[in-house]
């Protein structure tokens, strides 16, 4: 019993995580003895910190937000340093404004790096934004000097790194590109929801009355080969056709589509429509994921010159952060599936919770409402 409640433990915390992870968007590029900068900063991380909503009526204005602009920028640049050549630069924000996103609206700084003169051989950055209030908070880099551009995630235990400004091979991009795409499968809980409502039947052998628990391993492995299969060359068809703008969708009807597909996954195992083949519907669905995962690539950017190697990585990152998912509850779920805590309050309970947090994502996605906290 308290090994198969360890298994429930590993479901419940995905739940809590309904929205977007933090994110912001800092872009440098090498100009005139300097480096002009845009950061996107979300208002929502904005009011966290700062408390931006003055009449406190859950929107903010751009009234609320230029009347705090100064205490904006200082609050910002105060967790950014940026080095050219092993130098501080002074950081001044030149303009504000505001600007819309998949996950909601950003402020906009427009700040001028001054620099020491030179040509940039080696760029700091430091990033210190958010880190003190939420450790899941990311800064998505970009830097461009001439034909040189480079991408990088700012995180935590990544705070301060340095870019030497030299035309580089595949294997950085490579490298670089597969370690946000493992952070990223792990932090795209309605991916991984809906991969677990796919798994959760595996261990189990439909028949006319329901389910009962699988003889044996061996047929497990192989269903849950074909629909992590199904689904791994679905999504990976339709991120590189995004990716490669060959085809887009707007991002209200992607991320609605993908919420639905985690309702629809769930209420199968409650009354099932598809007891067997479930690949096919890993498949289906999965084109409309992957849709969502271009969205991660687009914020992190591709480098023009390793576009390639940087999208493969992104896509073998993906497959092995949805690996390690599976190889973390496969072996618990065989091993605990004869028990009536597995088959009802894991499968039947853990689905039935699945669909309903995933009926209120689409709800909010679709209907751009906030229900839940987050």
């Amino acid at each position: 019993m308290r090994r198969a409640l360890a298994l429930i433990a590993c479901l419940l915390p995905l739940l809590a995580w309904a929205h977007k992870p933090s994110d912001s968007y800092l872009s440098l590029t090498a100009e005139g003895g300097g480096l002009d900068g845009r950061w996107d900063i979300a208002l929502r991380d904005l009011e966290y910190a700062l408390g931006l909503d003055a009449d406190g009526d859950g929107a903010i204005t751009w009234g609320e937000l230029r009347r705090r602009h100064e205490q904006v920028a200082g609050y910002a640049l105060a967790r950014l340093a940026v080095k050219v050549n092993g130098r501080p630069c002074a950081l001044r924000v030149v303009r504000q404004q505001v600007d819309q996103h998949s996950d909601g609206a950003y402020a906009v700084l427009e700040f001028r790096a001054e620099c020491q003169p030179g040509e940039p051989r080696e760029i700091a950055v430091g990033y210190r934004l958010f880190f003190d209030l939420d450790p899941t908070h990311r800064g998505l880099l970009h830097l461009a000097s001439g034909s040189w551009s480079r991408t990088a995630v700012l995180a935590p235990d990544r705070a301060e790194q340095s870019f030497t400004v030299t035309e580089e091979g595949w294997l950085p991009a490579l490298l670089a590109y597969g370690r946000e795409g493992v952070w990223h499968i792990w932090i795209g809980i309605d991916h991984v929801l809906f991969l677990l409502s796919l798994l959760l039947p595996a261990v189990l052998t439909p028949v006319a009355k329901g389910w009962e628990p699988a003889a044996r391993f061996r047929p497990v492995f192989w269903d849950v080969l074909k629909v992590v299969t199904a689904f791994t060359v679905a999504h990976s068809i339709t991120l590189s056709l995004a990716a490669l703008a060959v085809v887009q969708l707007p991002s209200r009807l992607v991320e609605s589509a993908i919420a639905l597909s985690v309702v629809l996954a769930a209420l199968n195992n409650l009354r099932p429509v598809f007891r067997r083949g479930r690949w096919t519907v890993a498949f289906a669905f999965g084109l409309i994921h992957g849709f969502g995962f271009a969205s991660v690539l687009a914020d992190l950017g591709l480098p023009q010159q390793t576009l390639v190697p940087a999208l493969v990585g992104f896509n073998l990152g993906v497959e092995a952060g949805q690996l390690a998912v599976v190889l973390v509850f496969l072996p618990l779920a065989h091993r605990f599936r004869h028990g009536w805590t597995y088959r009802r309050l894991v499968f039947l309970g853990g689905s039935a919770l699945i669909a309903a947090v995933a009926a209120v994502w689409l709800l909010e996605r679709a209907l751009e409402v906030r229900i839940l906290p987050g």
